[in-house]
This record gives structure tokens, C-alpha cells and sequence, in this order.
């Protein structure tokens, strides 16, 4: 039995074990074919698809628009509905946060990829 088995892709689950050929996490349930030179983790990033709220998949440089009123701490008014946010980047960000980006008038944060769609 292999001691050194690869983290779980899905939720970085440190519990994994082997069912057969697959290897699996007892947390969330994935299952995977581990890869024969141990490059587990270097696919895992590559096979991360970040979507947005009406499907479409997101890519570093993208444009994307605000789907719904967003309240803002610190800020009497909130982001708008319709506004535009250009070049994102995205990120593993914390609580689902995956977008990192620069919003007119507010500056710097990170919006969620379920409140935005693809300009």
C-alpha cells in the first residue's frame, strides 16, 4: 500500500486512500486515477474551471458584468447592478471568492463567480 497518496483535487482532503486503481476521498467523495509520475497536483490546478453564474467559463483578462446589487462594507451604496469589471484574474480565493479584480470607484477586492457573468 502506497503511504504517499496525492491530497484529494477537489477539496485538498489530506485522507485519500486506494479503492483498486482509484484513489479516494473520504470527504467529498471524488474519485480519480492517480497519475503514474506523482504530477497529481500540477493537473489539479490546470483542471480547475471557474464559471460564471450562467455558465460560461472565466479566464484570466476576461470582462465580466455584475448580475445583482452587491453590498459593500464601509460603503453607503453598493455595487450596481450592470456594472462592468474589466480585466479579472482569478484566484483561490476565501468563502468562494475566485475573482480578483479592480472595480470603478471602489478599488480592489474579490467578487464571487456565482454574481457575475461574461461581458
Amino acid at each position: 500500500m502506497n503511504e504517499n497518496l496525492p491530497p484529494c483535487p477537489k477539496c485538498s482532503c489530506e485522507y485519500t486512500y486506494e479503492m483498486n486503481a482509484l484513489v479516494v476521498c473520504p470527504e467529498c467523495g471524488h474519485e480519480w486515477v492517480p497519475d503514474e509520475n506523482g504530477a497529481q497536483g500540477s493537473d489539479a490546478a490546470a483542471e480547475k474551471v471557474v464559471k460564471d453564474s450562467v455558465g460560461n467559463v472565466l479566464q484570466d483578462g476576461d470582462s465580466v458584468v455584475v448580475v445583482k446589487a452587491l453590498k459593500v462594507k464601509g460603503s453607503p451604496s453598493g455595487i450596481k447592478a450592470g456594472t462592468k469589471v474589466r480585466n479579472i484574474r482569478l484566484v483561490n480565493g476565501v468563502d468562494g471568492h475566485d475573482i480578483d479584480c479592480k472595480v470603478d470607484g471602489f478599488g480592489a477586492m474579490q467578487l464571487k463567480s456565482s454574481v457575475v457573468k461574461k461581458a
